[in-house]
């Protein structure tokens, strides 16, 4: 016997080690933190556990909730894009199965039915970490969800399309220049809203003063970049850095930022910045909707005009 069990998180006595361990993991990402889910408050009914030996202290997590409409649901977790078990490194093989066995039988007996997780992708693994794949599959799970991201690899870039390198050289040109700082989120939240209700007829999801919360706590790992011309912002984008990877977590231009080619330039700063601090990719995020159903096929190529190539980010379940 490994001698390995799951226990449920406690909130306030293992806040603490739980964001030591994703701090020290080779998956983990800042969105599994406590200081970044603990922003949700009682929004969903934790079921996080984390994974210990007798010996060697915490050997994972995994960052869970109930479903808010289907109380038997388990999923890692709602409340971001992407969780699963997060470990460093040494966790793998036979015993990453046992760790899964023994998570669905604490499920199960928790009076859950079924586990949806949400498997962190491989652009957010520091060393590959897919034993979790292979875990799922043993316990029979099927994929439930896979939606398509846009990514570029900084140092094997895909060819520009469109004229794209062009068209940032011209803005430049003309005038259009980046600048980095939260002082001018309250201007780009009013620019983000317009854009995502004219255009898609949705409001972002969070909002100007729970995103300044959250930039507060991760001044390390979140940013804003805007571009402007004439001292007027024209487009802008929030990012996220997670591990090997910058993420455009938001992105919008006015009309007149499209007409002169600023998203090109902010995407160029940000493919530059990421390069900068080390990171090997750049994720624009995903182009599908209705969960995976539905490609938008028009978002999707004008992210891959800036030479970006397909990653799959899988969701899978499993009946406990």
């Amino acid at each position: 016997m490994s001698g390995l069990t799951v226990r449920p998180f406690d909130e306030g006595s293992d806040d603490e080690v739980w964001d030591r361990f994703v701090a020290g993991s080779v998956n983990g990402t800042f969105l599994h933190t406590r200081r970044f889910l603990s922003y949700h408050g009682a929004r969903f009914a934790d079921r996080s556990v984390l994974i210990e030996d007798g010996q060697a202290g915490v050997r994972a997590v995994m960052p869970a909730a109930l479903d808010r409409t289907d109380r038997s649901l388990v999923v890692s977790h709602p409340g971001i894009t992407f969780g699963g078990v997060v470990h460093d490194g040494a966790l793998a093989g036979e015993e990453l199965v046992e760790v899964f066995e023994l998570m669905a039988s604490h499920y199960r007996a928790g009076g859950a039915e079924t586990l949806r997780y949400k498997a962190v992708p491989l652009i957010f693994h520091r060393a590959p970490a897919g034993g979790d794949l292979y875990a799922l599959h043993r316990l029979g799970a099927v994929r439930q969800r896979c939606d398509l991201s846009s990514t570029i690899d900084i140092d094997h870039r895909l060819a520009l399309r469109g004229g794209r390198g062009k068209r940032a050289r011209t803005a430049r040109n003309r005038g259009v220049e980046a600048r980095w700082g939260w002082e001018a989120a309250p201007e780009f939240w009013v620019l983000l809203g317009r854009v995502l209700g004219e255009r898609h007829g949705v409001a972002p999801v969070h909002g100007l003063d729970e995103m300044l919360l959250l930039a507060g706590r991760f001044p390390d790992e979140m940013s804003l970049v805007t571009t402007w011309l004439d001292g007027e912002m024209v487009a802008g984008g929030v990012t996220f850095s997670m591990a090997p990877t910058m993420h455009l977590q938001y992105s919008a231009s006015s009309p007149a930022g499209r007409k002169v080619g600023a998203y090109d330039v902010m995407v160029e700063a940000c493919v530059a910045a990421a390069a900068g601090s080390g990171h090997r990719w750049f994720d624009f995020g995903i182009s599908t909707e209705d969960e995976g159903r539905i490609l938008n096929a028009g978002l999707f190529d004008f992210k891959a005009s800036f030479g970006a190539g397909s990653v799959a980010f899988e969701h899978y379940e499993v009946t406990l």
